[in-house]
């Protein structure tokens, strides 16, 4: 199938963002978010999802839903990109980790919000072509590298945000480790045959972890190296 008309996508883009509005009105007893901020529908009405999926999924770029992208992995359903990014709430001098690049969606949300993103991936084809597709929509703050997610990225470190779009069943020490005092860490945890919870993790001034779930979700799972 070719691209569908400008037209048609601004129309379905239009249409998604009202969707997400909704969903956050609907969701915000669990979430705490009743709206999201101007600059994460920014971000979510500015990035072209339909240029971070397959050809034969084009259709259906702009349904507030998962897509597969090959390898066993999803592009992120759009209200999920949009709450996880407001509860990072990265600013715009801020450095954030990313883990699981994936087709490089929630990368290109984040790079539209932050000073400069750093994103694992530990398949070598989604990393190289979330960097070439990045590259081609001249996101020039972000980096790429094909690695192990669970150790974070320590040459790097440390980071205002990490952001994890993939479910552990129990939170990386690493990462902990790599977020800056003050910083906030969101992260699905469970086991990956089951629902998860998506929490929001901080660290304060004297590096003391606090921890709140904030709603059940699905992601695939972030596979460890040395399980």
């Amino acid at each position: 199938m070719g691209d569908k008309p400008a037209s048609a996508d601004e129309a379905a883009r239009q249409l998604l963002l009202e969707q997400v509005a909704a969903e956050a009105s609907e969701t915000a007893g669990l979430t705490g978010c009743a709206h999201f901020s101007d600059r994460v529908m920014r971000a979510l009405a500015t990035v072209p999802r339909h240029r971070f999926v397959h050809t034969e999924q084009r259709p259906w770029a702009y349904a507030d839903r998962p897509l597969p992208i090959g390898h066993g992995q999803t592009i992120s359903q759009p209200f999920i990109v949009a709450l996880m990014t407001e509860l990072l709430a990265p600013d715009p001098q801020a450095t954030v980790l990313e883990i699981g690049a994936g087709s490089g969606y929630q990368t290109a949300v984040l790079a539209s919000l932050a000073r400069q993103v750093y994103s694992v991936e530990r398949i070598p084809e989604l990393a190289h072509s979330a960097e070439q597709r990045l590259r081609q929509l001249q996101f020039d703050n972000v980096a790429i590298r094909v690695g192990d997610g669970w150790d974070g990225w320590a040459n790097c470190a440390p980071f205002d945000s990490i952001m994890v779009t993939a479910a552990a069943e129990e939170v990386p020490p690493a990462l902990l480790r790599q977020l800056k005092p003050g910083g906030r860490l969101v992260i699905p945890v469970g086991h990956h045959h089951c629902t998860q919870d998506l929490r929001v993790i901080g660290k304060d001034a004297q590096g003391r972890i606090v921890s709140r779930s904030v709603l059940p979700v699905v992601f695939v799972p972030l596979v460890h190296e040395g399980e």
